[in-house]
């Protein structure tokens, strides 16, 4: 490349994997329900019905026995590699972002080595040692950070195309006796990033990360089945749903406004949020006290496009899902035109908030 033009990180190439098993809320009829040791008294069928009226979540997916998170992340790669038209040989580096690891159907342990990303390289049967494989774990928010982490690599002019991976399979480490497992989902979604010099601005142009480990850092946890009876020598995804939520609504926007004010654009030049789908009603009060921060009363129509409805919440897979489903099409209401500014946001496990201006 020469000198006279900036480069810019930009989307070649997208791919997902849904998983075909749809659970309805129907499914968790026969569950059993515990609370600080103990049963809960309300009917399970109330129970479902508060849940999907507070995080608009109807149906979520669950992968088949014999897929593990790699070989679903493998599938949405390769997807992503065709979109993109790309020669999987000319890869830098594979990002593999994600929470858990390859855990199996009927245990709880997790499988971390060798790393996720060197068993897609692996998988694809990629031969070029100089693309780089490693994993990204920073809970929800991983696949945004591998994002950013990619963005680094190509402006340094050390890469020119980057596939960053954000796959889970959370049905595999939940507890059956929280109710709060009925949020969780599997799912996969890969991007291809390509460096490329432009005279103005395109691709990702700013992006900020913050942590707030010391005094939230415990919200989100791994930790002991709810039913007191049940064998405690598993870890279970715990989370602190109500402080939480509080937390998200009030720190999510400064973050997404440190990123907007920090590319040098106006709120209302943004056409897209593609926001983490980690409950609806939560991100629904994100994006009005975002817009409050710029002191807008209202939250334009069509500016959020949402699957956690039918898709639940896949952790760090469910921005590159969203993304990929909306380049194809799927999501009514939505489509990405050149020149149209997006932003890309996500809050999880640490506590870490992330978020990237883009450019298409």
């Amino acid at each position: 490349m020469d000198n006279k033009n900036p480069i810019y990180s930009v989307i070649t190439g997208t791919g997902s994997f849904i998983p075909e098993n749809k659970i309805a809320g129907d499914a968790f009829l026969n569950a059993t329900f515990y609370e600080n040791g103990l049963l809960l008294d309300k009917a399970i069928a109330e129970i479902i019905t508060k849940f999907a009226e507070i995080t608009e979540i109807n149906e979520r997916r669950y992968v088949d026995p014999l897929q593990v998170n790699s070989t679903i992340g493998t599938i949405a790669a390769q997807r992503a590699i065709e979109n993109a038209g790309i020669d999987k040989e000319t890869l830098d580096h594979i990002i593999f972002c994600h929470n858990f690891g390859d855990v199996k159907e009927g245990t709880n342990r997790m499988d971390m080595l060798p790393a996720l990303a060197a068993k897609v390289k692996q998988t694809l049967g990629i031969q070029n040692p100089d693309c780089v494989a490693y994993d990204v774990i920073f809970g929800c928010p991983g696949w945004l950070q591998g994002v950013i982490q990619a963005d680094y690599l190509i402006k340094s002019g050390d890469a020119k195309l980057v596939l960053v991976i954000g796959s889970e399979t959370l049905s595999r480490i939940i507890d059956p006796h929280d109710r709060d497992s009925m949020i969780f989902s599997d799912g996969a979604g890969a991007v291809i990033f390509e460096g490329k010099q432009s005279e103005t601005p395109i691709g990702i142009l700013a992006h900020k990360t913050q942590t707030f480990a010391a005094d939230y850092g415990s919200l989100l946890v791994m930790g002991k089945s709810n039913n007191p009876a049940a064998c405690q020598e598993n870890a279970y995804l715990k989370m602190n749903g109500r402080k939480l939520y509080e937390f998200a609504v009030i720190n999510v926007p400064q973050v997404v406004k440190k990123a907007i004010d920090k590319a040098g654009i106006s709120i209302e030049d943004i056409k897209t949020v593609f926001i983490h789908q980690a409950n609806g009603k939560m991100d629904h009060a994100i994006m009005k006290r975002l817009f409050k921060l710029y002191n807008l009363d209202k939250v334009p129509e069509n500016l959020v496009p949402m699957t956690i409805s039918w898709l639940g919440n896949s952790s760090v897979a469910t921005i590159p899902t969203l993304l990929d489903l909306v380049r194809q099409g799927a999501v009514d209401g939505y489509k990405i035109e050149e020149g149209q500014y997006a932003v890309f946001a996500s809050v999880g496990a640490g506590m870490h908030i992330n978020a990237f201006v883009y450019r298409f």
